[in-house]
């Protein structure tokens, strides 16, 4: 059906049927202060003019730099088939699927993906339709929540910072206390999360703990001791969140291997070019003794009448739509087409060609520390990492910012991402994938050791023993 835009007196007659003089009333319950006003848009234009002023705004785009950048986006190289599958009209549909009969395309692509997810996850029960990871991690504080009748959650200080105001914004409505794990700060140990404050938090006489939430790979790029996590929460009746990266689990335990309860994450490495903000795509699993806690959409595989395979929308009460003061989340997101890409990419490259990406990352990453220590720059932790890591730079957001001019971004700067942590305030966050060149590795270590001279730091020829993911 084609859409026909409403016209002044479709609006009039929609407007004296409400009783009401203008749109602004329906919002008059939102504080004049916070709603938004109009769009300052300048004139209409001719589109040829248009299209010209619109191809001057994209040039300024910066296209030509040597990206470092991590931080819960990756750039990955991605089969055309992905976009090519993606392209077709079919799929493009802003539409639930309650009606089976005419959605068996749509079910069976959303089957396919939990089916993917869950054997990467090692998890019973996979959900859709999560806006990102840091809307999936809320929710999986929540489940525990509801599975545990208890409303306290202990939170690593590792992960996601992003995730976390998430998670704490989610609680704070909901009246549920958040607690910080806090890090190791020094020794081997040193940016993972210290479980010898996580075993006094979990016994020490307050509220009891609905969840404990640790990630895999940590913010930092570190490595977890995930199963001793997982035990200390058991022991204390809680349950254990893992929130992870999923190329990461191609040579990785997947949560189900170390006991996680629920695993959440951002499922934009697989398929999802890096953009403007988005699109993400959240992902949940849990064990099958959850599946009446997880939120969003389970697709099932059944029979029709005539015993030909079907596919369904299972376990989901409709009050997760309408009635929403019964219903356990109010997210309804219709992420299938980014679950959709994420399938494709999984299914094209398969198990082995997943761990090529995470192992080959891993050895640009080493090559990179490497590159970085010969000229005297460090890394912050001395832990096993995959693929990401931060390094000491004197006066970071300085040098980070100069790095730009020269076509490097060198990471991320931690003391913006994290300000409360003080051991971070000179220290970038950088990441290589499979597809950082050996010329993108030799370039930021040139551009940096210029710009730290020039910032009166010694560097020198150091030779140094590649680290990485096997250390």
């Amino acid at each position: 059906m084609p859409y026909g835009p409403h016209t002044e007196a479709d609006r009039a007659r929609m407007l004296a049927a409400l009783g009401i003089e203008s749109v602004d009333e329906l919002f008059s319950d939102i504080p004049a202060t916070l709603r938004a006003n109009g769009l300052a848009l300048p004139a209409p234009e001719p589109e040829l003019e248009l299209s010209a002023r619109l191809a001057g705004m994209a040039g300024r785009n910066r296209v030509d730099l040597a990206s470092f950048l991590g931080a819960g986006v990756y750039r990955h190289w991605s089969p055309a088939a992905v976009d090519q599958i993606l392209l077709r009209g079919e799929w493009y549909t802003a539409y639930t699927p309650y009606q089976p009969e005419v959605s068996q395309g749509t079910l069976q692509s959303i089957y396919e993906y939990e089916s993917l997810i869950g054997e990467l996850m090692d998890l019973d029960v996979v959900s859709a339709s999560h806006y990102d990871g840091g809307a999936a991690t809320a929710e999986a504080g929540l489940m525990t929540c509801r599975a545990t009748k208890r409303e306290r959650l202990l939170v690593s200080r590792a992960i996601h910072p992003h995730y976390r105001q998430t998670l704490e914004t989610y609680c704070e409505g909901a009246g549920i206390r958040v607690d910080d794990i806090p890090l190791v700060a020094d020794g081997p140990h040193a940016g993972t999360t210290d479980l010898t404050a996580l075993e006094r938090l979990l016994g020490d006489g307050q509220s009891p703990v609905a969840g404990v939430l640790l990630a895999q790979p940590n913010f930092l790029g570190l490595l977890e001791p995930m199963s001793r996590a997982g035990a200390l929460a058991h022991a204390a009746g809680a349950r254990f969140v893992a929130v992870v990266e999923p190329v990461s689990l191609s040579v990785l335990a997947p949560p189900g291997a170390y006991g996680a309860d629920i695993a959440s994450g951002e499922g934009q490495p697989l398929g999802i070019p890096p953009q403007f903000g988005g699109p993400y795509l959240g992902l949940l699993a849990c064990t099958d003794d959850l599946v009446r806690q997880i939120p969003g959409r389970l697709v099932g595989m059944t029979s029709d009448v005539d015993g030909k395979r079907a596919f369904v929308m299972t376990m989901r009460a409709r009050e997760q739509d309408i009635r929403r003061e019964k219903a356990a989340s109010n997210i309804c997101t219709n992420q299938a087409l980014l679950a959709l890409a994420a399938s494709v990419y999984l299914a094209t490259l398969g198990p082995h060609g997943l761990a090529d990406v995470a192992t080959l990352g891993a050895s640009r990453a080493s090559e990179l520390e490497s590159a970085l220590a010969g000229i005297g720059v460090e890394r912050v932790h001395s832990g096993p990492y995959l693929n990401e890591f931060a390094i000491r730079v004197p006066n970071a957001p300085a040098v980070h910012r100069r790095l730009l001019d020269r076509g490097v971004l060198a990471g991320l700067v931690l003391s913006e991402a994290l300000p409360h942590e003080p051991s971070l305030a000179d220290a970038l966050l950088v990441c290589a994938t499979e597809i950082t060149t050996h010329e993108d590795i030799r370039r930021f270590a040139a551009a940096l050791a210029d710009e730290l001279a020039r910032d009166g730091v010694a560097s020198g020829v150091r030779t140094a023993q590649p680290a990485g993911a096997t250390r």
